[in-house]
């Protein structure tokens, strides 16, 4: 069975069916794709509403797209079967004051990048309900690496697996091996929320660009989550040193995981020992 059965079968036809294999060049905003189709599913499509010249020809002509995201070398995930319900030009001015391409444009890190073209092609994509429990299970061969569009009829996805669980449902790893970045922050599933705000802890938050560090203690309510949030909110949470870094660099991670019933001044004690180990008031962050 391949891609082209399934889409056959639902009366859909492999002819007018573009199908879209999205591996974003940014490092950070690939890894965020698969929670973006979960969490924020309307920034996600805005991603793949706007194309380059070549692909823009090629979906004036589909009547649905195929939606994939690249698994693994070989492999793409199904996402979804949207209809190209309409196209558009929009002024580039209109176009970047959208609060989605805003949203979308700072994930990718180009919010600050000069925008050249006047105007952009944009696609109304309306998502199907065609196979939506498939989303993230339904796994499609690939041939290219180079080629990320192709149309459904001229070739074959042949269907590796249908998982069990969803690859976009990233389950909360060992808290040792947590390392988020700010814009992570902002994508934060059920699950990881529901742990974090068990944990008591100390933590620790690194800027990439100065390579100095920040260590932090979270005992109050919610624990390690509503620190967290609150950095994802402010980019600061309001310590001085962290106000002059971007929080597009900033990383965090968990140094010691604490008893829930362990006193605040026992978790401060705490705090300030790994303060002293990792010399953060004296080269990092820290200004107590």
């Amino acid at each position: 069975m391949d891609l082209n059965d399934i889409l056959s079968k639902g009366g859909f036809d492999p002819e007018t069916c573009l199908v879209l294999r999205h591996r974003p060049p940014q490092r950070e905003f690939n890894r965020l794709l698969p929670r973006l189709v979960v969490q924020r599913p309307e920034v996600f499509n805005c991603y793949q509403q706007t194309q380059s010249p070549n692909c823009e020809k090629q979906m004036k002509r589909a009547t649905h797209v195929v939606s994939l995201i690249g698994h693994e070398p070989g492999k793409a995930v199904y996402v979804g079967l949207y209809e190209v319900a309409s196209y558009y030009e929009i002024p580039a001015k209109e176009f970047l004051q959208m609060p989605v391409v805003q949203e979308e444009r700072k994930l990718r890190g180009l919010e600050n990048e000069k925008f050249k073209p006047r105007s952009v092609t944009w696609f109304d994509l309306k998502l199907l309900d065609f196979h939506r429990e498939w989303q993230g299970k339904l796994v499609v061969g690939w041939v290219s690496e180079l080629s990320w569009s192709r149309w459904a009829a001229k070739n074959t996805f042949s269907v590796q697996s249908i998982r069990d669980e969803s690859l976009f449902s990233e389950r909360i790893p060992d808290w040792r091996e947590i390392v988020l970045s700010w814009n992570e922050l902002q994508l934060l599933s059920s699950s990881w929320r529901e742990a974090l705000r068990q944990w008591r802890g100390i933590y620790f938050i690194l800027d990439s660009h100065s390579e100095r560090g920040y260590v932090g203690a979270a005992y109050g309510a919610d624990n390690i989550l509503g620190r967290w949030l609150n950095y994802a909110k402010t980019g600061h949470g309001g310590n001085r040193w962290l106000m002059d870094c971007k929080p597009e660099n900033l990383r965090f991670s968990i140094l010691e995981r604490l008893s829930p019933d362990m006193s605040p001044e026992e978790v401060i004690e705490r705090e300030g020992s790994w303060k002293k180990r990792l010399h953060t008031r004296e080269f990092g962050l820290n200004g107590n």
